[in-house]
């Protein structure tokens, strides 16, 4: 099994290998046009990005080699140099170098000695001849062979991996229908190849899915950069740690995260973290402390962000909330931190500048929390006043194969991710209660309000759910308690089937316009099964309870 440095090693080699092929092209066409811009400009950003690349890798002489092209190809650019002379010769050789140690970091040999190609890349920087003799000599036979290798590493769109995925996805619908024909026919040869085949997919499937894994750190290393610029505009002082940079995930998760995780550490500076003079008023250390982490808990990836700041305070937020009608002064009083913080995740409650001067929190949370929903993620929120607060972002390893729990209502099976589940209870109708017209139940010291799952199917219209009562309840009731925005909802369901990985297809025109699903999968025997989307269904019974 690769090691991690191995992993990020052969990920170096791809990118540099490829500005190595761009940068040769782009001097070629330089050649032929001294005064091409598109080409300078490429090749300066070319040079840049290998230097950062390199060191960050500690592959310190090899960032030199390209930190001094890049401050030449700068001077070029700005019409300082002209790319003639003398300056090509060293250019070129500049650049077979760089090929060079980028092979020998492939290879892991020893890097050539660059001392005399830094020297001249120096003269030409302070405007004086190099020294040519190094540069005069032809290539060998064995230097030109080396430098037309080509890379073992490939890089490949990630729309060729989606769409190798979706027929992974198409494959393993398959494959569970044959393996349930097979144990129906009862045939040992057929059910031996079925068995064979599910093996076979199985490793594909995970390994399209391990093809699209790639570091946290890929998003996280763009951090640094941020929240200086963030607290420089607000005059504070912010140390930044990070940690977990090689938690595996899918790539296209962390593209769906990108903004929702700025808006995060951007509020962080901005509002969590306290003026200096106000950190020293409290007794704290004038520099602000910021987190970034990420890890892994059973088979979801946490990315947390903590700040040492004000905290949210959840009384301020309680009264704001009343004043905005999204509940009565009575029903708030109830309500515990977490239901309180929620409302910080309405859209336009979060938006509110109130809010924001209050809680020291808000713009963008509605945002985060629509992209994580668009993931079946969820956002864990902790936060003490005056000691800081703790966003956490809980997200699936890949979005296309999700762990789901079916259940049946009304002999049809319906498919709710894990994610969003907490826990399956059978209850008598003595463990349930009315209040005010809503049956609840207690877990875990909390109050959590039960409905029929198929009330929240077959109900139409704007108008509330009929007030409930325990006529209807006759023996154990079996209720799935799922989890959406710290609420907790007890769905109450004929009976559990199975827990399974289930592949998820979108739904089609005009179904799609349907909020409370999800999308849709096929299970082994070939019924369609629908896959409820659990915020929508926990939206729509807030909205609608008496």
């Amino acid at each position: 099994m690769k090691t991690r440095d191995q992993e990020y090693r052969e990920l170096f080699m791809a990118e540099a290998l490829e500005y190595y092929d761009s940068m040769s092209r782009h001097l070629s066409e330089l050649e032929r046009n001294p005064n091409s811009g598109p080409a300078l400009n490429e090749l300066f950003r070319l040079m840049h990005n290998l230097k950062a690349n390199a060191r960050a890798m500690g592959f310190n002489d090899l960032g030199e080699v390209a930190h001094h092209l890049e401050a030449l190809f700068g001077l070029i650019r700005d019409q300082e140099r002209a790319f003639s002379g003398s300056l090509i010769r060293v250019v070129f050789a500049g650049v077979d170098v760089l090929g060079n140690m980028i092979r020998a970091v492939g290879a892991s040999q020893p890097l050539p000695d660059v001392t005399g190609l830094l020297a001249n890349l120096d003269r030409l920087v302070r405007g004086e001849e190099p020294v040519l003799e190094d540069e005069e000599t032809g290539d060998s036979d064995e230097e030109a062979s080396r430098k037309m290798e080509l890379s073992d590493l490939v890089y490949i769109q990630v729309k060729k991996l989606d769409n190798l995925l979706n027929l992974v996805g198409e494959l393993v619908i398959d494959r569970d229908r044959i393996m349930t024909l097979a144990q129906e026919i009862d045939n040992p040869a057929l059910l031996a190849t079925a068995q064979h085949l599910f093996r076979i997919s199985d490793d594909l499937q995970y390994s399209v899915m391990d093809a699209r894994l790639v570091g946290v750190g890929v998003l996280l290393n763009k951090f640094p950069r941020v929240v200086r610029d963030v607290a420089a505009a607000e005059g504070k002082q912010v140390e930044l740690t990070m940690s977990g940079q090689d938690v595996q995930i899918d790539r296209n998760i962390l593209q769906i995260i990108t903004d929702a995780l700025l808006h995060l550490v951007r509020n962080a500076v901005s509002h969590g973290l306290e003026a200096t003079d106000q950190r020293r008023q409290a007794g704290k250390p004038a520099v602000g402390q910021l987190a970034l982490s990420a890890l892994t808990e059973r088979d979801d990836v946490l990315i947390q962000v903590r700040d040492d700041g004000q905290g949210i305070d959840t009384e301020a937020v309680r009264r704001k909330a009343v004043e905005r009608g999204l509940v009565g002064a009575r029903a708030a009083a109830a309500l515990d931190e977490q239901a309180v913080w929620a409302f910080l995740f309405e859209p336009g409650f979060s938006m509110a500048r109130e809010v924001t001067d209050i809680s020291g929190r808000g713009v963008g949370l509605d945002v985060v929390k629509l992209a994580l929903d668009s993931l079946g993620g969820q956002l864990r929120v902790e936060s003490k006043l005056g000691l800081g607060t703790t966003f956490t972002l809980v997200l699936p390893t890949s979005i296309a194969v999700k762990g789901a729990l079916l259940v049946e209502v009304d002999e049809r099976p319906y498919a709710i991710p894990l994610l969003h589940t907490d826990t399956v209870l059978a209850l008598h109708p003595g463990q349930i209660s009315v209040v005010g017209g809503v049956l609840v139940t207690q877990f875990h010291e909390q109050t959590v309000p039960l409905v029929p799952l198929r009330q929240l199917l077959h109900d139409e219209g704007d108008e509330p759910l009929p007030p409930a009562t325990k006529a209807d309840l006759h023996g154990p009731q079996q209720v799935l308690v799922v989890n959406y925005n710290n609420r907790r909802l007890g769905l109450l369901v004929d009976r559990f089937m199975r827990q399974q990985n289930i592949v998820i297809k979108p739904l089609s025109k005009p179904l799609d316009t349907i909020d409370l699903f999800g999308g849709v999968t096929l299970l082994g025997s070939g019924q369609v099964c629908l896959v409820l989307d659990v915020p929508a269904l926990t939206r729509l019974f807030l909205n609608k309870r008496p």
